[in-house]
């Protein structure tokens, strides 16, 4: 339960790293480049021998890294043009790949009527937390890029199962996670010949700082997810993965919404308000499953 907690903590700090960002006027991509550095030293300090692993695990770290960054360009490009509220959404229903895939590929993972219950209240919730009726206006032009990102944040949740069930031992997760966050450094280097002022901003003391900040929390939410999974253990009962996955995402968006509210006082809307006492039920409901 602890990893849970955690791995839902950390990547709550992440919404809210993002959104001092923008407050503050700081371009993203040379702290996310930054970000992805300090992950990899994380993963790096704390790893173990590589004998905690089965052969071939870097290649699904490697694949799992480039597809990060790949889609923090698309998660921009979604936002940009077919709408924030559009792309939250797409992105955070996505779970709903991962539950599938883990229901389907662990033999320990089943689907039953309670399950199938939360994963419904979550999706429900997911969308009512984040839904504004004035942003979410969507040109049938654009779709592609809200379903791209559904697709797409739903592959790489799944690969993080496969690697999790395939290659890791207990003590390989902290290997693993720094291989990945190093792989989406390196992608993130390519890009810099394209835009050359990007390269003197990395060395920015503001955007080495926030580099800092958010490179603890993301390794720190990938991490924790992991050991979630590779120690499934609610209330001293053995939980599916696809509860896991379920619990997780729920609980992200219920306390990024929370925080928008506190910290950025954000308005919320009875429709939002309900998605919150949704997603709080369907924690509830999973911890039944």
């Amino acid at each position: 339960m602890i990893y849970l907690f955690f791995s839902i903590l950390s990547s709550t700090l992440l919404f809210v790293i993002f959104k001092f960002l923008d407050k503050k006027n700081i371009e993203a991509f040379p702290v996310i480049v930054i970000n992805y550095l300090v992950a990899a030293v994380c993963g790096y300090i704390l790893s173990e021998p590589a004998s905690e692993m089965k052969p071939g695990w870097h290649i699904p770290s490697a694949i799992i890294g480039v597809l990060f960054i790949v889609f923090f360009f698309i998660i921009s490009l979604s936002t940009k043009r077919a709408g924030i509220s559009i792309s939250t959404v797409a992105a955070k229903m996505s779970v709903v790949w991962p539950i599938s895939f883990s229901i389907f590929y662990d033999p320990n993972d089943s689907l039953s009527l309670v399950k199938f219950a939360g994963i419904s209240l979550a999706v429900i919730s997911v969308f009512l937390a984040v839904y504004d009726k004035e942003k979410f206006k969507l040109d049938p032009k654009k779709i592609y890029l809200p379903l791209v990102l559904f697709f797409g944040m739903g592959i790489i949740d799944s690969l993080v199962k496969y690697s999790q069930a395939e290659f890791l031992g207990e003590g390989g997760t902290a290997g693993f996670t720094s291989i990945l966050f190093l792989f989406s450094f390196l992608a993130g280097v390519i890009v810099i010949p394209f835009r050359p002022s990007l390269f003197k901003s990395l060395f920015q003391p503001v955007n080495v700082l926030w580099g800092l900040f958010l490179g603890i929390c993301n390794y720190g939410s990938i991490y924790f997810l992991l050991s979630a999974l590779n120690n499934r253990n609610l209330s001293g009962l053995r939980t599916d993965s696809s509860i896991i996955f379920g619990m997780n995402n729920t609980g992200i968006v219920a306390l990024s919404v929370l925080l928008g509210v506190f910290v950025f006082k954000e308005k919320l809307k009875p429709i939002n308000q309900l998605g919150i006492i949704i997603a709080m039920v369907a924690i509830i409901v999973f911890s039944f499953a």
